[in-house]
C-alpha cells in the first residue's frame, strides 16, 4: 500500500523585516493563503464554495470545501483539507530585510492540478506582504522534496512555472519492513489534540495515536487519492492496543488564533513533548512515518499535530 503527497518548499527573500510570533507561523500562513487563494482560483460569481455550481472543478473548493464523508472515522468527522503547513522553524523569529527563508506545504491532492494555483497564490501573497505588518517578500522558487526532505524537483523559479504533468507525487510505502521493531519514541512537535470516543484524550496512548494516524491516512487517500486503506480497521486497533506506553513527558500549552472572517478567537492549543512505546510495533511504523507528513489529530491545517518519529529499534 502506498500513500502519495506533494511535499512543497516555498523559498522567499525578505524585502522588509518580518516577525513571526511564537506558535503563530502556520496560522498566519494559513489565514493569508486562504484569502488570496480564493481570489486566484474562484470564479467571481461564487458566493459559497460549498454550494457553488462550479464546485466539482474549482481548485478552491477542492482545497477549502472538500466533499463530506458521511462515514468518517472517529476524530475525522469533518473532511480534512488536503494540505498542512510546516513552518514551526519560523516561530518567534525576526527575518531581517535581505535574508532568505522558507516554509513547507504538504499537499495531499495527488492529481497535481492545484499546484499552479498554489504558486500563483503565494506569488500574489508575496506581492501584498506577509506576516504581521505585511512585510514585503519575493517568491524565489518552489521545489518538491524527497522522502529525506531534500529538493528533488524545481517546480517554479525565475518567474516561470515548468510543466507539472510529468512530476509524480512522493509515494510512501505503508507496508512493514522485515526488521522487527519493539521500541520507539514519538515527539509531538506542535500542540496536539487526539480524540478518543468523542472526547479529547489526556495522554497519547499508543492505541489512540495509531488509530488517528490510520484514520487520517485512509481519509486523505479516499478524498484525494486512490481510495481508502484496504485493511481490517478493527484488527489493526486491537493489535495497537497491545502496545504499551513506557514513558510520557508532555505538557499542555495554549495558543489562540483570530479569524479574519468573523473576528472570533479559537484555541489552537494541545500537548507537546514526547512518549515512548514498547511492543510489536513493526506494522505501525510505516503509518507513523507517513503521519510525520500529514500530522494527526484535530486542526492539523492550522499546524497542530506535527509528530516526529525520533527512534526505532
Amino acid at each position: 500500500m502506498l500513500f502519495g503527497l506533494y511535499p512543497l518548499r516555498f523559498s522567499f527573500s525578505a524585502l522588509d523585516s518580518l516577525y513571526f510570533p511564537p506558535g503563530k507561523s502556520s496560522n498566519i500562513l494559513r489565514g493569508a493563503f486562504g484569502a488570496i487563494f480564493r481570489r486566484v482560483a474562484c470564479v467571481p460569481q461564487c458566493n459559497d464554495a460549498r454550494t457553488c455550481e462550479w464546485k466539482a472543478t474549482c481548485p478552491y473548493a477542492r482545497l477549502f470545501a472538500p466533499s463530506a464523508i458521511t462515514h468518517g472515522p472517529s476524530g475525522l468527522a469533518d473532511s480534512p483539507r488536503p494540505f498542512v503547513f510546516r513552518a514551526t522553524h519560523l516561530d518567534g523569529r525576526h527575518i531581517p530585510a535581505g535574508a532568505n527563508f522558507h516554509f513547507d506545504l504538504n499537499l495531499f491532492d495527488t492529481s497535481g492540478k492545484t499546484i499552479p494555483y498554489l504558486v500563483q497564490a503565494f506569488a500574489q501573497l508575496a506581492r501584498e506582504g506577509l506576516g504581521p505588518g505585511g512585510g514585503g517578500v519575493e517568491l524565489q522558487h518552489v521545489s518538491q522534496l524527497d522522502a529525506g526532505g531534500s529538493s528533488s524537483a524545481l517546480l517554479y523559479g525565475e518567474g516561470s512555472l515548468p510543466l507539472l504533468q510529468d512530476t509524480p507525487p512522493l509515494e510512501l510505502s505503508l507496508d512493514p519492513t522485515c526488521q522487527r521493531i519493539a521500541r520507539l519514541r514519538l515527539r509531538f512537535v506542535t500542540p496536539t489534540e487526539l480524540k478518543n470516543e468523542q472526547q479529547i484524550a489526556g495522554r497519547p496512548e499508543f492505541s489512540i495515536v495509531a488509530a488517528r494516524a490510520r484514520d487520517r491516512l485512509s481519509t486523505l487517500r479516499e478524498l484525494y487519492g486512490p481510495g481508502p486503506l484496504a485493511i481490517d480497521f478493527q484488527a489493526f486497533g486491537q493489535r495497537a492496543a497491545l502496545v504499551r506506553m513506557t514513558r510520557c513527558d508532555i505538557q499542555h500549552i495554549d495558543f489562540v488564533r483570530r479569524s479574519s472572517r468573523t473576528g472570533q478567537t479559537h484555541s489552537i492549543g494541545g500537548f507537546i513533548g514526547d512518549a515512548e512505546y514498547e511492543g510489536d510495533l513493526t506494522e505501525f511504523v510505516p503509518y507513523l512515518r507517513a503521519a510525520q507528513w500529514t500530522g494527526i489529530g484535530r486542526q492539523t491545517v492550522w499546524g497542530k499535530g506535527q509528530i516526529v518519529l525520533e527512534r526505532c529499534r
